[in-house]
């Protein structure tokens, strides 16, 4: 006997092909982004520009205003909204728990050579033109590498930019200290011609109303302690952050450029770290910096620093000639 109960109709097959993929981003395209800079003025001139961008870097003024501006833009929203925020707090403590304002924290992840120290420029640039918070202080993580006896004597040499190369507690302490409103926070400065860190020379920040940490791992989960506790992490002190993303093979291709430029000016000097690199053929140049890029920098991106792209507000992705084409946000 055949039941008169019709089973319950499929979906077509076009109907799950064309549901959209939960995400917590808004994906945007460069257009798309472009237009949410409004009205905002464009502070920078093109020479000021060149001076902000990196070597091998294409960042133009049509970047800065598709880009950049909007961002920026974003950001200034932020920062008010906080204020807002923190006032509503006051409103609630009272008299027992009125605080003054913390400066507003950004940190800014991603490859070697990605271009993440050009857009942590920028932004610091962009910023203090705004009005309501001039004073942006950038600061990037390389102060806080392990100075090199200590990285040889713990047999890091090879793995100089990995989570463990930092002295990741000082790190977070310094960026812990601005954020409680300390008058006065010190870092160590790190010098890329000695590719050490400088001895006695110190960076002092005083209260800015911004900081923005540039780093390769600054978006990295806190490390369990000995007694088996989580920490507080540098990243639980970002009010935002971005990541500079880009496919592995372009990233691999901008950096052997860059090597190559730095061989022609900066490796000149004679107290260059690389200085030993023009003085050999250019193949043999680049075969060493092609070695360091799949040991050193392509593990330490594939293991460490990509892992934490899902961590940012806001991941911004370069296309094979430097420019953004995508942008995720993160919804709130």
């Amino acid at each position: 006997m055949i039941s008169s109960v019709s089973a319950p109709m499929k979906a077509p097959r076009s109907a799950h092909r064309h549901k959209p993929e939960a995400t917590p981003y808004v994906d945007l395209t460069r257009s798309e982004w472009s237009a949410l800079r409004e009205k905002t003025p464009l502070p920078l001139t093109a020479a000021e520009v060149e001076k902000l961008r990196g070597l091998g870097d294409v960042i133009d003024l049509d970047e800065v205003r598709d880009i950049y501006l909007p961002l920026s833009r974003l950001l200034n929203l932020y920062v008010g909204a906080t204020d807002g925020l923190r006032g509503a707090l006051n409103t609630f403590l009272g008299e027992k728990g009125s605080q003054s304002g913390t400066p507003f924290v950004i940190g800014v992840a991603g490859s070697v050579a990605v271009g993440k120290s050009t857009v942590a420029r920028l932004l610091q640039a962009l910023l203090s033109r705004w009005p309501e918070h001039p004073r942006v202080e950038l600061v990037t993580t390389d102060g806080f590498l392990l100075p090199t006896k200590e990285l040889e004597a713990r047999g890091l040499m090879s793995r100089k930019g990995f989570p463990e190369s930092y002295d990741r507690r000082a790190l977070t302490r310094f960026v812990a200290d601005i954020k409680a409103g300390k008058e006065e926070v010190t870092a160590p400065v790190y010098s890329h011609l000695i590719y050490d860190i400088v001895p006695g020379k110190r960076l002092t920040v005083r209260r800015p109303d911004i900081l923005i940490v540039e780093g390769l791992n600054v978006l990295q989960p806190a490390l369990p302690g000995s007694d088996g506790r989580t920490r507080v992490g540098l990243a639980d002190y970002f009010d935002f952050s971005v990541y500079v993303d880009a496919r592995t093979e372009d990233i691999e291709r901008w950096y052997l450029n860059r090597f190559k430029k730095l061989r022609l000016t900066a490796f000149q000097n004679p107290s260059s770290y690389f200085r030993k690199y023009t003085q050999v053929s250019e193949e043999e140049a680049l075969d060493y910096a092609r070695t360091t890029w799949r040991t050193i920098n392509k593990v330490n991106l594939v293991e460490n620093v990509a892992p934490t792209r899902g961590r940012a507000a806001l991941v911004v992705r370069k296309g094979p000639d430097h420019k953004v084409q995508r942008l995720s946000l993160r919804k709130l």
